[in-house]
C-alpha cells in the first residue's frame, strides 16, 4: 500500500526531473538573455561570430550530452532499475545541469573579458578550453587559466588550446 510519503516523494521527484530536464532542453541563448536582461541595459552588447571550430566543438559535446541525458533518463523511467541505480542516474543528470552551466559561465567570462570566441568543456578535475586566436600567446593562457581557476574551489587541470 502506497502512504502519502511516497506519494509525496515521487511528486517532488517528478518535478524536480521535469524541471532539470525542461533547463537542460532550454536554449543556452535564453538562459544568457533572460539571467542578463538587466545588466546589459547600461552594457555595449558584443557580438563574436562562431567559428566553425567553436561550433563543432559545441554541436560533438551537445550531442554527447544529449546521448548521456537520454541513458541517464532511460534508467529513471524503466520500472527494472533499482531505487539506488535512479538516485545514481538522478545525480549524474544534476551533475550534468551544473557542469553545463559552470561551461557557460566560464565562456562567457572569458568573452566579455577578453572578447575572444572560445569553447569550453569540463569533464571531471580538468578543464579545456579552445580560445580562436591566430597567435599562441602564453601571457593570455596564463592569464585565462587563472580566470578560470579562480571559479572553482579546488585545483582543475586546466588546457588552453589557440585555434585559427
Amino acid at each position: 500500500m502506497i502512504n502519502k510519503q511516497s506519494i509525496w516523494l515521487l511528486t517532488l521527484f517528478s518535478l524536480i526531473l521535469v524541471l532539470s530536464v525542461y533547463y537542460i532542453t532550454m536554449p543556452s541563448e535564453f538562459l544568457a538573455t533572460a539571467s542578463n536582461t538587466a545588466k546589459e541595459e547600461n552594457k555595449e552588447v558584443v557580438k563574436v561570430k562562431e567559428s566553425e571550430v567553436i561550433s563543432t566543438l559545441k554541436v560533438e559535446n551537445n550531442e554527447e550530452r544529449e546521448e548521456k541525458i537520454t541513458e541517464l533518463q532511460t534508467i529513471l523511467t524503466s520500472e527494472s532499475s533499482t531505487s539506488e541505480e535512479k538516485n545514481n542516474a538522478y545525480e549524474e543528470l544534476k551533475t550534468l545541469n551544473i557542469l553545463k552551466g559552470k561551461e557557460e559561465e566560464i565562456s562567457a567570462k572569458i568573452t566579455n573579458q577578453y572578447k575572444l570566441e572560445n569553447f569550453v568543456k569540463i569533464k571531471d578535475d580538468q578543464v579545456r578550453i579552445v580560445v580562436i586566436k591566430d597567435k599562441h600567446d602564453t601571457k593570455l593562457a596564463n592569464e585565462i587559466m587563472n580566470l578560470v581557476q579562480e571559479s572553482f574551489d579546488t585545483k582543475m587541470y586546466i588546457s588552453v588550446k589557440f585555434q585559427k
